[in-house]
């Protein structure tokens, strides 16, 4: 098994980069994590990119009842270019409501696979461990699915993330500062993604901070 995880600590060259965030009322924090590491997802470097294990971010945020999740993956991609479903990787959304807050207190594992007796190029997701559900929520790709009262959608999206990538290399050229916030290196382009929404109640604990992290194993074998 090959783990990709931002924060883990240690050796080993089966470790990727995957990216953290971290939210609570008092603090927020996010990583951008496209194309890391660049040796095993960055098709400059590698000519056989693991696109489908490189996550790129994690989105959260929270109305008055829900939390909702997204975790993109294997982008930025052109809109020509339709999404990656890889049953051999493991993806896993982290939760932790209660101190030590690096201690998994949720773990939410995705993972794809053949739609039934669909042909092999569909795919269905199914998403375990998900709080107040009975059992797993498994479906369609690019589909709402809801189980007591939870919603998830796998599947084709815009990238969200904003980043000026001309600006970042004059920048590091030059040594002078030549970000423009017009330009949008990400702007037009796809990735994957989970999205997941989960009643509030079922993820808050008393005062303390939630913390959310993700990360993606490939496997040895199919799922």
């Amino acid at each position: 098994m090959k783990v990709n995880k931002k924060w883990a600590v240690g050796g080993g060259a089966c470790l990727f980069a995957a990216p953290l965030l971290i939210f609570s009322a008092v603090q927020f924090s996010s990583a951008a994590d496209h194309l890391d590491p660049p040796t095993r997802t960055n098709p400059a470097m590698d000519t056989t990119p693991d696109t489908a294990a490189d996550i790129a971010d994690v989105y959260t945020w929270h109305t008055a009842n829900s939390l909702v999740v997204a975790m993109t993956f294997a982008g930025p991609q052109p809109t020509t270019r339709a999404a990656t479903f890889d049953r051999d990787v493991l993806y896993t959304i982290n939760i932790s409501n209660a101190m030590p807050r690096t201690t998994v207190d949720i773990p939410i594992q995705v993972r794809f696979g053949s739609d039934g007796p669909a042909t092999n190029n569909r795919f269905g997701v199914q998403i375990l461990g998900l709080p107040g559900v009975n059992g797993a929520i498994s479906g369609p790709v690019d589909t709402n699915l809801t189980q007591d009262n939870v919603t998830v959608r796998a599947g084709l999206f815009d990238d969200p993330f904003f980043f000026d990538l001309q600006g970042f290399r004059d920048t590091l050229s030059t040594g002078t500062l030549a970000f423009n916030n017009t330009r949008n290196f990400f702007a037009g382009q796809n990735l994957t993604a989970v999205v997941i929404e989960i009643p509030l109640n079922r993820i808050a604990n008393n005062t303390n901070p939630i913390d959310i992290w993700a990360e993606s194993a490939r496997l040895g074998g199919n799922l």
